[in-house]
């Protein structure tokens, strides 16, 4: 998938679920609820065990439905093992160029990290065509969107860090182009004790208050 589709995907459907799993099987089943909740995007971060397996994993048992990319991707190698493990995007938590610039010779997307004027201004002059601002929550929430949209009028931003289904309407309001959200929309917990049906119904109620946040009025 190209750059230019995986972004389609992801602006289209308006929420990248971070996987932070226990196991290759507790990220399978959140795939899985992802998928019947209507959010087809996961990301698997690299603090999940074994997550390049993982990764492999839920990138063959959902080809073609579901997805792909990876997250807390730090350094280029790691980039790399991501994308031949199957990953069609990576997310960075802070601005790496290097993991740009491997996603880049691959023709896959990189969504770097970064929190101030200047590291998107560094994120952009490498090509970043979108950027994950965080730890967005614990800097202003939807009031620190909406101050870098100022400058960044035309930029893809992504917060992440404090989003969730409260606050997601805010954060489209202030001009994200889609949100990250993590435990608050994926509950180990019930995933553990066989509840998908709970993180199903997390995901439903999630795609409709986008869906009603992003409706042109």
């Amino acid at each position: 998938m190209s750059v230019e589709q995986t972004l389609s995907t992801i602006r289209r459907v308006g929420v990248i679920p971070v996987i932070r799993a226990q196991s290759a099987q507790e990220a399978l089943l959140a795939a899985e609820a992802m998928e019947e909740g209507g959010i087809p995007i996961v990301e698997i971060t690299m603090t999940v065990p074994n997550a390049l397996e993982v990764i492999s994993k839920v990138a063959a048992e959902f080809s073609g439905r579901v997805l792909v990319g990876a997250g807390t991707v730090t350094n280029s190698a790691e980039a790399a093992e991501c994308m031949d493990a199957g990953a069609e995007f990576l997310v960075s938590p802070g601005l790496c160029v290097s993991v740009l610039r491997t996603a880049q010779a691959k023709e896959k997307l990189a969504i770097p990290g970064a929190l101030t004027p200047s590291e998107l201004m560094v994120a952009f002059d490498e090509g970043a065509p979108a950027v994950k601002i965080f730890p967005c929550g614990s800097v202003g929430g939807a009031k620190h969107i909406k101050a870098l949209r100022g400058p960044f009028p035309r930029a893809a931003l992504i917060p992440t860090g404090g989003v969730n289904a409260g606050n997601a309407a805010e954060y489209f309001a202030a001009g994200a182009f889609a949100i990250g959200v993590g435990s608050e929309l994926i509950n180990s917990s019930a995933l553990q004790a066989g509840r998908k049906r709970e993180v199903i119904e997390a995901a439903r109620e999630l795609v409709s208050i986008v869906r009603a946040a992003r409706r042109p009025r």
